[in-house]
């Protein structure tokens, strides 16, 4: 059998599901009709036949010493308490206060085809029939060994037997971990911070992180990672989860006194808001997991899995320019002529016009929500800037907001009723709203009229203008978001039906390229992408906060589909002042665009920024489909990162200075990533100039730092290291590995 193989081993009471790919397996057992459980997930075990699964399980099993139950405490996929387990359990409701404590029983499981993108497919159908619940688990594997579960719970009592409704308040899939992962890794962030990495001991108790934004959050856990102590981008073994949902969702890490561990993912649901009737289904969001030796292979299979989508972009990642930082709300036919003329000129390939071209719009607090295009600023409409776009060579995009709107706003003077709020309203009772945030408030699209009335306003707008691409925004958390009409929570319908009107919206306009922009990077995670081709990383792009927000990001979501923009020399959210090259550079490892007044740049300034632009068209092939590797520098005021391309023929590597540093010279840096058997030439790459660093002030030049650079073993760069610049702070320099033989 190849690597990338399925068994499954059969016996009157065992079934054992051997699932194999990308150097990953997946070991389950269903021991006498109970729920799988995970035997192994984690290293490839090669091929295992009968006797060797079943040893396999049988020599991993824990003594039953301590236990609340007797025998052994068995951990499946969804926890039950019926098994033994008195950790979180993976489901948790009730009817009216019955049936709280469900013992399913398996009744089927199958390997199935697989979806397309992914390699294998198990699902296990199991029963309660005392509660009245039937559950079913889905469990898929992609060819680079990344693992996907979720988990659906059904009401299977009869219309007639006179039950109440089961009301879910949790479901959760779990991955289990083993004893020497004893070091978790998340991330927290705020608006302009997103995913800034958090370490702690992975000791006994709960690791709970949820996220109540009602969309995925700026200090959402992003990927929870438990590993080997000490583990880093090269080093130690790592397992990591992410819950794929961008309303209110949990992950957490878990590890009982029996020396169990676990990671586990799902909805973070609110009172009564799931309730099942006889035949209604809840199906939890997919809680991704992978394994692998250091952070970098962790990201390289979920990186390969996602670029595997059918979806997923395959024409190269357009230069985009954006109007935001720009030209702000003050929206000028002749102002906006002149900036396209300018972005054209530096090569820019997509021109989006950002907030501000509607209704009544000229600031942040009222119009949104009138898709309208504004008679006042633009009577013609946008045709003449339209016209003037496509003329320079460049696609249009647009700017939109769908999912909110203003209380000033001819929306919501004409339907107050489908504003969310926490109370019910009536004509004569209109109820509280929440508290206002960004002057905003949500639109509640779990409302039948109000998601047909938005479909029908984009739809039109689609159709009547060229847009090939929108950025979709999304700027306030959900806060007390119900439905009006009943007074209960509505997060979880707001985030169904918004996937709802993007997978319209796509099957209608399958040609407009969409991004989850929310604040920046407050909308980030799997199941948003599966409707978009862009996420925007973050409002903050200055280039020493990008380096951390889009090198983390980048640990789940490959770089072609992270937009990152070159800003103006001052950064508009920092104020910090840096150079054109770091700011490129920077950008360079992303979906490249610009969002700068270019009208104000000076002809040295375009010049270089053309050039910069003319590098990102020349690597963006390699940028977009190679390997992401770090080196792990002990310098914390340096970092190497790069892209290796797949047959490790070529390579790009950015050596970074974020601060200065306690130690001359900067001690050698291996390349990683590079096949030791080849001989690469190694030289500078990029319009930087001389190297900005304090050595080359003083006339200390590195020896091979030449245009044509020097030929090196691809076993010396891996394992010998490279004698890299002394940088000055906030500066950066590109190498190029290409090679030879």
């Amino acid at each position: 059998m190849s690597s990338n193989g399925a068994t499954v081993h059969t016996t009157d009471h065992l079934s054992m599901i051997h699932l194999r790919a990308g150097g990953v397996s997946l070991l389950l057992d269903l021991d006498d009709d109970r729920l799988p459980q995970v035997v192994h997930w984690g290293a490839d075990l090669g091929e295992l036949d009968d006797d060797g699964a079943r040893a396999a399980r049988d020599v991993a099993r824990l003594q039953p010493v301590g236990n609340p139950v007797d025998g052994a405490m068995r951990v499946s996929v969804v926890p039950e308490q019926s098994a033994g387990w008195l950790g979180t359990p993976g489901l948790a409701g009730s009817r009216a206060g019955t049936d709280f404590s469900p013992s399913f029983r398996v009744h089927r499981a199958a390997l199935e085809d697989a979806p397309a993108g992914w390699l294998h497919r198990v699902v296990v159908e199991a029963a309660d029939p005392v509660a009245g619940l039937g559950l079913v688990v889905e469990i898929e594997q992609s060819a680079a060994g990344v693992v996907r579960q979720r988990a659906r719970v059904v009401s299977t009592v009869q219309p007639a037997a006179g039950r109440d409704p089961y009301t879910v308040d949790r479901l959760l899939v779990a991955y289990p971990v083993p004893g020497r992962a004893a070091e978790l890794l998340d991330f927290t962030g705020h608006h302009m911070r997103e995913r800034s990495p958090q370490r702690s001991p992975f000791g006994h108790g709960t690791h709970l992180r949820e996220s109540r934004r009602g969309r995925t959050g700026y200090d959402a856990a992003f990927v929870l990672a438990a590993g080997t102590p000490g583990f880093a981008h090269r080093a130690g073994e790592v397992w990591a989860v992410h819950t794929a949902w961008s309303g209110n969702h949990v992950s957490l890490a878990e590890r009982s006194y029996h020396g169990v561990g676990l990671l586990a993912g799902g909805e973070v649901l609110l009172p009564g808001e799931i309730t099942l009737d006889a035949g209604e289904t809840y199906a939890s969001p997919w809680v991704y997991g992978t394994y692998g030796t250091g952070l970098d292979e962790v990201s390289a299979r979920f990186h390969a899995t996602v670029r595997a989508r059918p979806r997923h972009p395959a024409s190269p990642r357009k230069v985009v320019v954006n109007t935001w930082e720009a030209v702000y709300f003050d929206h000028d036919l002749e102002r906006l002529t002149a900036l396209a003329r300018a972005a054209a000129r530096v090569g820019a390939e997509r021109f989006v016009l950002d907030d501000g071209w509607f209704g009544a719009r000229r600031d942040d607090r009222r119009a949104l929500g009138d898709w309208f295009v504004s008679p006042d600023v633009w009577p013609d409409g946008l045709g003449p800037l339209v016209d003037v776009v496509h003329g320079l060579g460049m696609e249009f995009g647009l700017w939109v907001e769908p999912e909110m709107v203003n209380e000033d706003s001819d929306l919501a003077r004409a339907h107050p009723e489908w504003i969310m709020g926490p109370v019910a309203s009536a004509p004569d009772a209109p109820g509280r709203l929440p508290r206002p945030a960004r002057n905003q408030q949500v639109l509640d699209l779990g409302n039948p009229d109000a998601a047909a009335w938005l479909l029908d306003r984009l739809d039109t707008l689609l159709t009547e203008t060229p847009v090939a691409y929108l950025k979709w925004d999304h700027n306030r958390d959900l806060v007390e978001a119900g439905h009006r009409a009943t007074g209960r929570p509505g997060v979880h319908d707001q985030t169904v039906a918004t996937y709802a009107l993007l997978d319209e919206l796509r099957r209608r306009h399958p040609g407009v390229e969409i991004e989850s922009c929310s604040s920046g990077g407050g909308r980030v995670d799997l199941e948003i992408l599966e409707r978009t081709d862009r996420v925007w990383g973050s409002d903050c792009i200055d280039a020493v906060e990008r380096q951390q927000i889009q090198g983390w990001t980048n640990l789940l979501v490959p770089y072609e589909l992270v937009g990152a923009h070159v800003g103006a020399p001052v950064s508009h959210t920092t104020d910090r002042d840096l150079p054109l090259a770091f700011r490129a550079a920077t950008s360079l490892f992303g979906h490249f665009g610009i969002e700068w007044d270019l009208t104000r740049a000076s002809e040295e300034e375009l010049a270089e920024l053309g050039a910069w632009v003319d590098l990102y068209k020349e690597l963006r092939g390699l940028l977009h489909t190679g390997t992401v590797v770090h080196a792990d520098v002990v310098d914390p005021a340096y970092a190497l990162h790069g892209v290796v391309a797949p047959d490790r023929s070529d390579a790009v590597f950015a050596w970074v200075a974020t601060a200065s540093s306690a130690s001359y010279p900067v001690p050698t840096v291996t390349l990683p990533g590079l096949d030791p058997d080849g001989v690469y030439r190694l030289r500078p790459l990029g319009p930087t100039g001389p190297v900005p660093g304090i050595a080359s002030r003083w006339g200390i030049e590195v020896p091979w730092w030449t245009p044509d650079g020097l030929e090196v073993p691809g076993v010396a760069l891996a394992r010998v290291g490279v004698a890299l610049p002394v940088l000055f702070p906030e500066r950066s320099v590109l190498l190029r590995a290409t090679r030879v033989r």
